[in-house]
């Protein structure tokens, strides 16, 4: 290889690891383990999280931004953005409030992070997700989906897993029975069950989309359930 070439290959692949990454839900089960791979990624030289209350963490590439997602601050500059915000409507308290974080919470750091040159965004949204559904959850999804595909990005990514499996008491989120039952039910059915209505372990649904942000394919992908399953193994 001439020396010209050698130099254009070193400049490449420093601006390639000299990325800036956002999280937006890093204290959830999946924002959690996005953030756990952003941060170990040679790729990413600094990754900024957002939430509204401190990470029991510190790291040298981490940045905590302590911010109400109703008002929110003018970002850093970023190259890729990951939102991971997300809650039920039992936990928000009404199907407003439930709406308040996983559509307009959502779009908000969307279009802020755009707006600092973010142009490659991954979210996580659910199976089900549709505009026209006559399920108030699904179609907050499919709405949210809608408008953060419609701002401007190079490459969306957006992975709808099915039920997570995942410790939410290490987290102090709320153990739900149904859940529970439903995860067991899963794991005693097994390849009887789709591959997109299976659970996935919240780490399958974190590497799937972190793998998905990188690769930077044009427009919008949507990841369903069963492409997610596995995904951890394959980093």
């Amino acid at each position: 290889m001439a020396v010209a070439d050698t130099v254009v290959v070193a400049e490449a692949s420093a601006a390639v690891a000299a990325r800036v990454a956002l999280v937006a839900g890093a204290t959830g089960l999946v924002g959690r383990e996005v953030l756990a791979a952003l941060l170990a990624d040679k790729h990413y030289r600094a990754v900024h999280s957002l939430g509204r209350r401190t990470l029991p963490l510190t790291h040298p590439k981490l940045t905590q931004h302590i911010v109400d997602f109703a008002a929110l601050p003018e970002l850093p500059r970023i190259d890729d953005v990951f939102i991971c915000l997300g809650t039920t409507i039992k936990v928000a308290g009404s199907q407003q409030a439930f709406r308040a974080v996983d559509y307009e919470a959502v779009v908000a750091v969307a279009r802020a992070a755009y707006a600092q040159g973010a142009t490659k965004l991954g979210v996580v949204s659910a199976m089900g997700a549709d505009a026209k559904s006559s399920i108030f959850y699904n179609r907050t999804k499919g709405d949210m989906e809608a408008a953060v595909s419609s701002i401007g990005y190079a490459s969306i990514s957006i992975a709808q897993p099915s039920m997570l499996a995942g410790n939410r008491a290490s987290l102090d989120q709320p153990v739900r029975k149904g859940e529970i039952w439903a995860l067991n039910v899963s794991r005693w059915l097994g390849p009887l069950i789709p591959a997109n209505y299976r659970s996935i372990l919240v780490t399958d649904v974190a590497a799937g989309l972190v793998q998905a942000v990188k690769a930077g394919r044009p427009g919008v992908q949507r990841i369903h359930s069963g492409a997610l399953q596995g995904a951890a193994t394959r980093t």
